[in-house]
């Protein structure tokens, strides 16, 4: 098919081409059974506005790198993307991750008394429950001031889509990152005492997820985050939207990839459910001191939570069970 698909590409042909797609038109409320209807004979069927879907699809077959995101914003309609971004938290939230879920229960067996397989799952539940977080902060606080700029209703001047969304945007970096990590956990650490190809089946599952929240959350950064800046300076409310870096996570390059003695005793009090200043109490270090080990450890281990380093620590022989914090 041609580079970008048009309003007279036929639906039927574009899911063909690329089964992505089928992710896309759930969520704007579009069903299978198109014949031979084109873009545009569906999308007015359905009353979904064709443009929008059309740079949603397009941005995907693209991997997001699309280098006239100016151009796409001008065919947007804020309204249609912001709806479209909602059926995408309930897709996650609500059928995606507790379908992973009730399928991974079936794969590491946890009713076996297996505590790795309960640590795993726990860190799933972590997981989903931050993604939860996550996408519930954007429905309430992002859409709602991208609502009251559609309806002209005058808002703090301080108070721009930059400044709503830098927390956001940390948050997509973190919900990558966790998400990886429980991979690369189920993977190394998980004994081979479970449904083999039912967990490969989980562990292909993440990785769909994977590539789907990114591709959801890099749309948001970008075409949706270009789109609301565009319509504040139409609403004259505040021209200048000036957008903040997240901050570079502090490293000591002086460290070796190996754990010390230290990061170890470290690791052990953590797993024990020990807060920072319980650790520095019980090593007789600082508080600085055992955040920077705590830093030094999830950078060589690219392990970044309590549930992680646990499932590394028995792993590992570093604690016993009897000795976790559950």
């Amino acid at each position: 098919m041609s580079e970008k698909y048009k309003e007279t590409d036929h639906m039927g042909d574009i899911i063909c081409d690329d089964y992505r797609i089928l992710q896309v038109i759930s969520r704007f409320g579009l069903t299978l059974g198109f014949g031979d209807h084109t873009v545009a004979e569906t999308c007015m069927e359905a009353g979904v506005d064709a443009p929008t879907f059309l740079a949603v699809v397009n941005f995907i077959r693209s991997n997001g790198r699309a280098t006239n995101l100016s151009d796409i914003v001008d065919t947007v309609s804020l309204t249609a993307l912001m709806k479209y971004l909602r059926r995408s938290h309930d897709y996650f939230v609500k059928f995606r991750l507790p379908a992973i879920r009730r399928k991974l229960i079936e794969a590491i067996d946890c009713s076996a008394r297996n505590q790795i397989a309960f640590l795993i799952l726990k860190f799933y539940d972590e997981f989903a429950a931050e993604v939860g977080r996550h996408m519930d902060y954007e429905d309430k606080h992002i859409h709602t001031y991208v609502n009251d700029l559609l309806a002209g209703v005058r808002t703090s001047p301080d108070v721009n889509i930059h400044k709503l969304s830098h927390q956001h945007r940390d948050n997509h970096a973190q919900i990558e990152k966790s998400l990886s990590e429980l991979k690369s956990i189920i993977i190394k650490y998980y004994p081979n005492d479970s449904n083999a190809q039912l967990l490969n089946d989980v562990l292909i599952d993440l990785f769909m997820t994977e590539e789907d929240l990114f591709s959801h959350c890099h749309l948001e950064d970008t075409l949706f985050l270009e789109a609301v800046v565009r319509l504040e300076e139409e609403r004259a409310e505040k021209s200048e939207a000036d957008g903040v870096s997240p901050e570079e996570p502090e490293t000591d390059a002086s460290v070796t990839d190996s754990l010390s003695e230290r990061e170890k005793e470290v690791i052990i009090c953590v797993v024990k459910g020990m807060s920072n200043k319980e650790i520095a109490e019980q090593l007789f270090i600082s508080v600085n001191t055992v955040m920077t080990h705590r830093r030094n450890i999830s950078r060589k281990l690219q392990i970044h939570s309590p549930a992680g380093l646990t499932i590394y620590a028995i792993v590992n022989g570093l604690i016993n069970l009897e000795d976790v914090k559950l």
